[in-house]
This record gives C-alpha cells, sequence and structure tokens, in this order.
C-alpha cells in the first residue's frame, strides 16, 4: 500500500505517532509530509532524525513545507491517485479548524483537501478529541526550581546547538532534543518527557465533531488504532 502520513506542530500522541509511522514503514512506501510546525516539534522532542531515517526514494520521501512554497505542488498527487491513504497523526486544532472550515493553506491541509477531491481515504487523529484535561509531555524544560546557576553551565557547555540560556531558558526552536544537557547536568534542572495537564477549549472540540461530518475522512482516538486497519 502507498501511504502519505502527515505529521502537525502537537507533542501530544507524537511518539505514539511516530513508533506506528515506523512500523507501517516497514511493510507500505510510506511519504511522510512534515507542516512548518511538525517539523520544528519533531525536533524539540528528538524525533526528526527517527522520521528522516524512514525515508529516501520514489514514494518514501521526505516532504517539508518551506520546500513546497506556497502552492503545495506534490498534493496533486492525491488527484492523480498516487496514493492509497492519507494518514494525519498527531493533528492539532488549528489544522482541525481550517479543515472544517475549508481551509488549504498548508502543507497538511492542502493534502486534506486533494485527498478529498481525489476519493483518497482520510484518517485523522486528533490531539483535542474530548472536553475536559488531558495529560501530555513536555519536550525538555530547564526547571530553574533545581537550577543552581553554576558558574559554569555544564548543561549548556553540552549543548551542540547553543540553545540554552544558563538560569533562563531552552530555546525549543534550536533544541534537537538530543539530551546532552539533561546527562550533563549533575543537578537534574533539565527534564525531557515531564507530564502535564492542558484543558480542552470548547471551540477545538465542536470543530473535531465537524470532522465526522466530512465525506472520506474518518476520526480515530489513538494511533495505536491503525493497526487494524494497516496490519
Amino acid at each position: 500500500m502507498r501511504i502519505a502520513w502527515g505529521i502537525t506542530g502537537a507533542g501530544h500522541l507524537l511518539q505514539e505517532s511516530v513508533n506506528i509511522l515506523i512500523k507501517i514503514s516497514k511493510e507500505h512506501e510510506v511519504t511522510v509530509l512534515l507542516s512548518g510546525a511538525g517539523e520544528e516539534v519533531l525536533k524539540m522532542y528528538g524525533l526528526f532524525e527517527s522520521v528522516k531515517n524512514l525515508t529516501g526514494g520514489k514514494y518514501r520521501e521526505l516532504i517539508l513545507e518551506d520546500d513546497q512554497r506556497a502552492s503545495f505542488p506534490m498534493t496533486g498527487r492525491f488527484s492523480l491517485g498516487t496514493y492509497d491513504l492519507l494518514i494525519v497523526s498527531p493533528t492539532t486544532s488549528n489544522t482541525i479548524g481550517k479543515i472544517v472550515n475549508g481551509i488549504a493553506d498548508t502543507l497538511i491541509t492542502n493534502a486534506v483537501a486533494q485527498a478529498g477531491k481525489g476519493h483518497v481515504e482520510t484518517f485523522i487523529i486528533p490531539v483535542d478529541l474530548e472536553s475536559g484535561d488531558l495529560e501530555t509531555v513536555l519536550p525538555s524544560k530547564l526547571e530553574l526550581d533545581l537550577c543552581q546557576n553554576c558558574e559554569t553551565c555544564d548543561a549548556s557547555a553540552a549543548c551542540p546547538n547553543d540553545a540554552i540560556t544558563p538560569g533562563i531558558e531552552i530555546n525549543l526552536l534550536k533544541c534537537k532534543g538530543c539530551g546532552a544537557c539533561q546527562t550533563a547536568c549533575q543537578f537534574g534542572a533539565v527534564t525531557d518527557g515531564r507530564l502535564i495537564n492542558i484543558h480542552m477549549r470548547d471551540i477545538d472540540i465542536q470543530n473535531t465533531n465537524k470532522l465526522y461530518e466530512i465525506r472520506g475522512i474518518k476520526v480515530l482516538r489513538h494511533p495505536k488504532d491503525l493497526k487494524s486497519i494497516l496490519f
């Protein structure tokens, strides 16, 4: 099967999505589409190289939004029947808000629109699915209550991307999630994978519910639900 997989800028369900993506890439031809935010967030969580290593060759490509410019020419493949399936996981509330309002001004939203026009079935896994609080995972974080403000910051010195301002913050746009800073800091002042609770907004849940009304789109709760479809 030839599959296109879109990744947007959500940290929630990102690791789970990449795990399933790696598995299906062993059995199917998979083209990975990254929104601009999706590329940034994959790097923050240290997952970009894992995704990049899955690609190489025709229909096993890594498509970056910045490389496609404003017209997103590769999405024309969906109208031509190139792909059997489009998966978007994880899918941010911003992406869903655009999809349900017919806006196609990003690589991923354009792909969804063209998939609909080309009768390509689309599976979307939203991060904002139900009302209430949600537990999610943070990328690397500088814990100021644990930071000792050392004269020489070992974490900053160990960072190959100069992403740490000692005693202040980690610049996540520079961070590649390599973990060198966590290993270097003897006080445990840099954490990775810390869990926090966030509250789902009503408008995002309402938009997610509208997905069910769009022909050709199926909504799944979790990346693991793809197993029954693809394996």
